[in-house]
């Protein structure tokens, strides 16, 4: 894909319901141009699909969609073939929607765990920050970089570098003396916000990250986290708070589960790239 096809594939996205940010498709391209493609028929866009690398070893298939009306020809087949070739070697995300985790499975996927969408609501209520939660900005880009390492399957320095400083968001980082624990971004969707991800050392530093983030919401807009159910602390956050769960995927992987801390991860970055 071209920057501007990625565009095209956004807009499926959202035509499926999916919700993506706004600012989503700078920083998805900008962590791995070349991972993203398009199937035509003729002359006319019908499918796509994203593999993502990160570093030299993990890579994230999202964005596979078939315009509904070439649906049940094979075409989607062709380009998942084509698409989990450039992945050769590495192990390979994806967080698969429910009618489909069948055939991830055929295809030699694992279930890792299952995460799961909770919705909420904004109330524009920003009270002051306690003292150890300061903006990302203020802190140099490669303590968070280092921070986020151990809790995704490779480096994302590409990704996150775009990320943690899109317009219209809100990246907050907590302290302990001089030390991060943990971190948040909420961006603005088609509907409401996303907050993704929250990673947090322990749910007593994920809390009022999350009170935070979600006060900058308007009052009346939604506002989302996508939590994984392996993570009780996490579950329990959602649902503390008042949000109510109303979609879930399937994180899998191939060929073998990567060993991450989840009881630090309380909110995913993203269904797309992981």
């Amino acid at each position: 894909m071209t920057r501007e096809d990625l565009d095209l594939a956004i807009n499926w996205a959202a035509a499926e319901g999916w919700n993506p940010g706004l600012h989503d498709a700078d920083c998805f391209y900008a962590a791995d141009p070349s991972g993203f493609f398009m199937g035509w028929l003729d002359d006319e866009p019908i499918a796509a699909i994203s593999v993502v690398k990160y570093g030299a070893s993990f890579g994230f298939l999202g964005f596979y969609m078939v315009r509904p009306e070439f649906r049940g020809r094979g075409y989607g087949w062709q380009l998942w073939q084509a698409g989990l070739a450039t992945l050769k070697g590495r192990t390979v995300g994806l967080d698969g929607v429910v009618d489909q985790q069948s055939n991830y499975l055929k295809s030699g996927f694992q279930l890792a765990y299952r995460n799961i969408r909770y919705e909420g609501w904004g109330d524009g209520q920003v009270a002051p920050p306690p003292e150890a939660i300061v903006p990302l900005s203020s802190l140099p880009p490669a303590q968070i970089i280092e921070y986020d390492r151990p809790l995704f399957p490779d480096d994302r320095t590409a990704f996150l570098r775009c990320w943690l400083t899109q317009p219209e968001s809100v990246a907050l980082g907590y302290l302990e003396g001089q030390a991060l624990v943990g971190y948040g971004v909420l961006r603005p969707c088609r509907q409401g916000y996303k907050i993704g991800p929250l990673f947090a050392d322990t749910p007593a530093i994920a809390d009022p990250l999350f009170q935070q983030l979600k006060a900058h919401v308007p009052a009346g807009e939604p506002v989302y986290l996508d939590v994984p159910e392996v993570n009780a602390a996490a579950v329990a956050l959602a649902q503390r708070y008042g949000l109510t769960s109303m979609f879930e995927t399937a994180r899998m992987y191939l060929p073998a589960v990567p060993v991450l801390p989840c009881d630090r991860i309380f909110g995913v970055t993203t269904f797309e790239l992981g």
